[in-house]
């Protein structure tokens, strides 16, 4: 039996939701400690640099794989709104100032152009024909 073509974007979007969530979990949904620099009493985090392109490495990566496979104009959005809202999640349980909802509106930007650009990407060369050999 072969699935239509919405049953597939749905099954696509549903994994490309839980695998956008769980990337966000792998590499920064389990970190919320601070770093306090005991000279100046300045805090940052609360990721780490290599946590951070570890994150963006792999959300590459899925958007490569399902742009490959699903219509990127599927893609970006769901990426985006899976990844916004499971890092909004974690910023506003833990942040008392409101800042993050800045955080928030840069990781939507960052998510939407990322994704939609990476997904269109893997989409037109997945798409390109075979080129013969001379």
């Amino acid at each position: 039996m072969t699935a239509t073509r919405g049953t597939r974007a749905l099954l696509g979007a549903l994994f490309l939701t839980a695998a956008t969530v769980g990337v966000w979990l792998l590499w920064l949904g389990w970190d919320t400690e601070y770093t306090v620099d005991p000279q100046t009493g300045a805090s940052s985090g609360p990721y780490e640099a290599w946590q951070v392109v570890g994150c963006v490495l792999t959300l590459a990566l899925l958007a490569a794989l399902a742009g490959a496979r699903l219509s990127p104009w599927l893609v970006a959005p769901v990426m985006t709104v899976a990844f916004t809202v499971a890092w909004s999640w974690q910023a506003a349980s833990t942040d008392d100032s409101g800042l993050w909802a800045v955080g928030a509106i840069l990781v939507l930007v960052a998510m939407a152009v990322g994704s939609t650009a990476v997904s269109l990407a893997a989409q037109r060369i997945s798409r390109r024909p075979a080129r013969r050999p001379s």
